[in-house]
């Protein structure tokens, strides 16, 4: 259906050119899904960008060749690409929210592309929208064709971009990174749907993703992208039993899977001992009943509902659950971004929730509890450079010379493994690992008791995953804080934490061992989330 032969995508830039894209051959077979993964430029998107012909200004196909069932993409007019875009070949893009129009109904989304190809006229362009929502299994969905997107969940947003991309029928889906920011479960449930739907309409995908776990799970063959050219391509069983390229192998070993340790996601020369952490039977903090409510559009909201647990000193405590459970609501009111409508917070001793948020920002405890928040590039400021964001504390809430701050700032960049030559860049001349770090070292530059981790790996590569969660245990060793890890990888949090609390819908389903909870969990819906986690395949035998 798809053959592409030598392709090269070059971007022109004030430092000359840059070869995005370097001679990528591959072929997609009709039913075929085909996995391209990597991590962040590897020229994933930049070659799915090529075959649409919507590469950015400066970007330009240098070399090669792409034929879709006989048309020239490489060639083909602008007027024929129109006609190819949304009919023949269609594409989920990564960020559902962006590549919806915040102040268009999504039901007039979807008939703009049935209109543009001629599918629908304005006589039955509403009914075959909805069919088109009907399709993705969105329930209600004559309701739904009147809601923005605002309105919607992400992973309702999703199945509505879905529904765009499948509603002219195409026979090629490209899918770049579908699942971002969605939770396990709505992961699974748009990752079934798509499948589903390819084997239905007989159609062929392309699924870019950095999760080689998800496309090993629902790819039929992987290629393996780094630095804009491929390095592998072959069943994904066979990539993860033997990798043979160096890449690929780690790649591979920086997939958490269970019965790993958190040191086998490094390479092999960079694994050293495990340092462990000292965990007291003395309780740092000790939630009490906690709610949460708040005025919605149809009336009271509850967002939490009598939420109790307990964290001892030195400990590692797992948050897990699905999007809207009450996750970010404990956390932001246990940092005291929030007040509780009800209930204690037992902080060393003292009751915190009886300070308002409003002003605990000069409380002296302010200095004991810190955040590393999601999204490393929305929480760090576009104007402070690195060094000037973790100076920010210090400033504020610590007793630091003016004469020691330098040193300390250095001192806090080296123990996150920040290279002293970056401290004086700006967010956006950093990679992601690199922001990470600089979030990291702002919260833990006072030397808090409690660290509050939400979902701080989520939107970075696996194996820069690796390092940022090996660099927390060692953290919490080295200075003995405790953690509240708040994640909806069960992997992840199977390695870091040795106490899991399940949310859903603001209560605590269970609570308990890690390792109990997740080999044999007590409730339904903790099996739900298990059985939603992809499943990669067996690894291959460790290096001695």
């Amino acid at each position: 259906m798809l053959s592409v032969k030598d392709l090269a995508v070059s971007f022109q830039t004030r430092r000359g050119a840059v070869d995005a894209v370097r001679g990528v051959s591959f072929d997609v077979a009709k039913g075929e899904i085909l996995g391209v993964v990597g991590e962040s430029g590897s020229g994933k998107s930049v070659t799915s960008y090529a075959l649409m012909r919507i590469l950015d200004a400066g970007g330009t196909i240098t070399a090669g060749d792409a034929v879709y069932s006989g048309i020239d993409l490489r060639r083909a007019s602008e007027r024929d690409m129109r006609d190819v875009r949304g009919r023949e070949i269609s594409m989920i893009f990564q960020n559902p929210r962006a590549a919806l129009n915040p102040i268009r109904k999504v039901g007039q989304q979807i008939e703009d592309v049935l209109r543009h190809h001629a599918t629908a006229t304005r006589y039955d362009a509403r009914a075959k929208a909805i069919a088109a929502l009907e399709a993705v299994r969105i329930n209600d969905a004559e309701a739904r064709y009147d809601a923005y997107p605002f309105e919607l969940s992400g992973g309702m947003c999703q199945r509505i971009v879905c529904a765009i991309a499948l509603a002219c029928d195409p026979r090629l889906l490209i899918a770049d990174e579908p699942t971002t920011g969605l939770d396990i479960t709505t992961q699974k449930a748009v990752m079934d749907l798509v499948r589903d739907l390819i084997r239905e309409r007989n159609m062929s995908s392309i699924l870019i993703t950095h999760d080689l776990g998800l496309a090993a799970q629902y790819c039929d063959r992987m290629i393996v992208m780094k630095d804009g050219v491929i390095v592998e391509q072959g069943a994904p069983d066979a990539i993860f039993a033997d990798p043979q390229h160096p890449y690929s192998r780690k790649l591979v070993d920086a997939t958490p899977r269970i019965g790993e340790s958190i040191r086998n996601l490094l390479p092999v020369e960079d694994r050293t001992e495990e340092t462990q952490a000292v965990v007291s039977d003395e309780v740092l903090v000790d939630v009490r009943d906690l709610k949460k409510t708040y005025q919605g559009k149809s009336g009271l909201v509850h967002a939490l509902k009598g939420v109790s647990f307990k964290v001892r000193k030195g400990e590692s405590v797992g948050l897990v659950g699905e999007s809207g459970c009450g996750k970010s609501t404990t956390s932001e009111i246990l940092v005291r971004l929030m007040d509780a409508t009800a209930g204690e917070i037992i902080f060393d001793g003292t009751d915190i929730a009886a300070v308002p948020a409003r002003d605990f920002s000069r409380d002296p405890r302010r200095s004991d509890i810190q955040m590393v928040f999601q999204d490393a590039t929305d929480s760090l400021n576009p104007r402070h450079t690195a060094r000037q964001t973790i100076a920010e504390p210090l400033r504020r809430l610590g007793k630091v010379s003016r004469a020691k701050l330098a040193a300390r700032i250095e001192e806090l960049a080296s123990l996150v493994g920040l290279p002293a030559a970056l401290l004086d860049r700006f967010p956006h001349q950093l990679s992601g690992g690199q922001k990470a770090r600089v979030g990291i070292a702002r919260a833990i530059a006072l030397e808090p008791k409690f660290l509050i981790l939400d979902e701080p790996t989520a939107a970075l590569d696996v194996s820069i995953q690796a390092v940022v969660l090996n660099l927390l245990v060692d953290l919490r060793a080295k200075l003995g804080m405790t953690y509240l890890f708040v994640s909806h990888d069960l992997y992840v949090v199977r390695l870091l934490c040795s106490h899991v609390i399940v949310m859903k819908d603001g209560e605590i389903v269970e609570q308990g061992p890690t390792e109990e909870v997740m080999t044999n969990p007590a409730s339904d819906y903790t099996r739900n989330l298990l059985a939603a986690a992809p499943q990669p395949p067996a690894r291959r035998l460790p290096a001695a």
